[in-house]
């Protein structure tokens, strides 16, 4: 029976990491075809406005991730793990098809439609993941969430790393941009196989007998949650917004591939994850967090400033292990004080996530144009520029699109230690009760 249980533990463990995987490895290809698409596509449609477009279409990802996640959340339990995670699958594949269809049509309103919904579907593939390999995990080792889920996420980076450099590859070798999407089409299909012979169990809510009208009347009887839910919509803009917008605007500015500084941080992360429990124990979860939110907001400030590869990679390493540990930590926090929460708390974090970055990368793109046209000297005087000159009016855009952000983190650092604080008073009450009762 024990070897049984190791096997079906194995076998789960393996189609979650394979799940996150999946959607690092989609990260990795937006980010990787964000200049063609624009090139090819927004920049036809209007120039002035194609960063801000390109912005708003990446957008629809995260869009499509929310809503899946709302929804699917509170679901999981009826519609199933397997079924959820199919779903994923058939969302990556049909979305990659869509967009390979828009690059081979004329631009116009219609390829633009297209794209948008590509988008939305991989995102909703991204969702289904994410509402369905979060409260399985935590299921199947819920005295140590914190480690668990932060190994799960440690495959997110790994899918980065490995759609990062085939993307450099496929580059290089200039083949066509497309192939990006074939890449991330190919391991949604072994997934549907692997989910198909494999056997999920119930989510921990339904394992401890809570009913699935206490989990959603726990939402309003939470103030608590209500604050990290607010802290999710920070710092996924602090984690995810930045990598989808590095290559974009820092490849011409510091003479690198930007998509190799997404590497090298997701090289990172991927190691550092690892190590996540041993730090919770020492710092407790929520002290991790803090500690993350200082080290991305200077990140961040840094990478606004960067001038060359080598002060890229630095200020990369220092914003890199700042959000290392954000989403999942984040994700373990709720699990670990709401455990009648279920599947539903961890879901609607997970949109807060997906939902802050629809509204970050538009505005994101709106600071990008508006900085680059204006210290161009205009719109008709930033279409003629080239060479030196464009590097150095894209440089002081790029500045004021990181910078900007840098401010989210920065945000946090109050409310994080508000809620340390409030922690650590929490355990010496209990402890001098204990003492007090011991010793009458």
């Amino acid at each position: 029976m024990e070897t049984q249980t190791k096997t079906l533990h194995r076998n789960i463990f393996l189609v979650g990491n394979l799940s996150i995987f999946m959607i690092g490895l989609g990260f990795a290809v937006r980010a990787s075809i964000a200049g063609n698409l624009q090139s090819d596509i927004y920049d036809h449609i209007d120039l002035a406005n194609s960063t801000a477009m390109l912005g708003e279409a990446l957008g629809f990802t995260f869009t499509g991730f929310a809503l899946t996640l709302l929804f699917g959340s509170a679901l999981v339990d009826l519609v199933g793990i397997k079924r959820m995670l199919l779903l994923s699958s058939i969302g990556y594949v049909m979305g990659s098809l869509l967009i390979i269809t828009a690059s081979m049509v004329p631009p116009g309103e219609g390829v633009e439609n297209l794209v948008m919904a590509g988008l939305l579907l991989t995102g909703l593939g991204w969702g289904a993941v994410e509402a369905a390999s979060n409260p399985m995990v935590a299921a199947v080792d819920p005295e140590n969430k914190t480690h668990r889920l932060n190994v799960l996420h440690a495959w997110w980076p790994a899918g980065i790393v490995v759609g990062g450099l085939l993307g450099l590859a496929i580059s290089a070798l200039e083949f066509p941009w497309q192939l990006n999407l074939i890449v991330l089409a190919l391991p949604a299909v072994v997934m549907a196989w692997l989910v198909a012979v494999t056997d999920f169990p119930v989510t921990e809510r339904v394992s401890s007998g809570i009913s699935y009208g206490e989990m959603l009347k726990e939402v309003f009887k939470q103030p608590m949650f209500i604050l990290l839910w607010v802290c999710m919509w920070l710092t996924a803009a602090t984690e995810l917004a930045p990598g989808q917008w590095v290559d974009l605007t820092l490849s011409r500015v510091v003479g690198m591939k930007g998509i190799l500084i997404l590497v090298y941080v997701s090289m990172l992360m991927f190691v550092m994850r690892h190590f996540a429990g041993q730090l919770a124990k020492k710092l407790s979860s929520v002290g991790l967090l803090w500690l993350s939110s200082l080290l991305a907001a200077v990140g961040l400030y840094s990478l606004g400033m960067a001038r060359t590869p080598v002060t890229a990679l630095l200020a990369a390493t220092v914003w890199g292990i700042g959000v290392c540990y954000m989403w999942p930590t984040m994700l373990a926090t709720v699990s670990e004080r709401f455990v009648r929460g279920g599947a539903l708390f961890l879901g609607l974090l997970g949109f807060a996530g997906g939902m802050s970055i629809q509204f970050v990368l538009p505005k994101l793109g709106v600071i990008f144009d508006n900085a680059k046209i204006e210290a161009a000297g205009g719109l008709e005087a930033f279409e003629k520029l080239s060479g030196d000159e464009l590097d150095a009016v894209l440089a002081t855009a790029s500045v004021e699109s990181f910078q900007s952000l840098a401010v989210v983190p920065l945000i946090l650092l109050p409310i994080f230690a508000f809620i340390w604080l409030w922690d650590r008073r929490q355990a010496a009450s209990k402890t001098e009760s204990v003492i007090t009762v011991g010793n009458p």
